[in-house]
């Protein structure tokens, strides 16, 4: 899927170590201004891509749906699914493991404002459909 064109580079730096708890009101400020309602992957300083209600596949490789262009993130790193009860993400036997809000996993439920690492990699994983 394509990325959207809007830098989202005034998103403050994150880390795995610096995750906030779920629930944490911070989280649910717009600081998108404008997005359209939808399901988005951030990059920390870099773009947003839009995930669609299917199969996602993130990697460096050229097939991913959501390509990183870093040498840390493997061609085939993971798979985003969508579910009845939302997304799940699930890595790819990558090389670097998958990381969610801190804790490495295999697979594990997305929910709004979660931090995930992919290799150097830090993405936001954000749901605007219902703010």
């Amino acid at each position: 899927m394509p990325a959207v064109t809007r830098s989202v580079e005034e998103l403050p730096a994150t880390s795995a170590l610096d995750v906030p708890p779920r629930g944490d009101s911070a989280r649910r400020e717009d600081p998108f201004g404008g997005l359209p309602p939808a399901r988005y992957l951030l990059v920390d300083g870099g773009d947003a891509f839009v995930l669609g209600d299917e199969v996602t596949h993130v990697g460096r490789g050229l097939g991913a749906g959501v390509r990183l262009d870093d040498h840390t993130v493997s061609i085939r790193h993971a798979i985003i699914v969508a579910r009845p009860t939302g997304l799940r993400i699930l890595d790819d036997r990558s090389t670097n493991g998958t990381i969610v809000n801190g804790r490495r996993v295999d697979e594990a439920e997305l929910c709004d404002g979660d931090v995930v690492v992919l290799g150097r990699v830090v993405l936001t994983y954000r749901d605007l459909r219902a703010a």
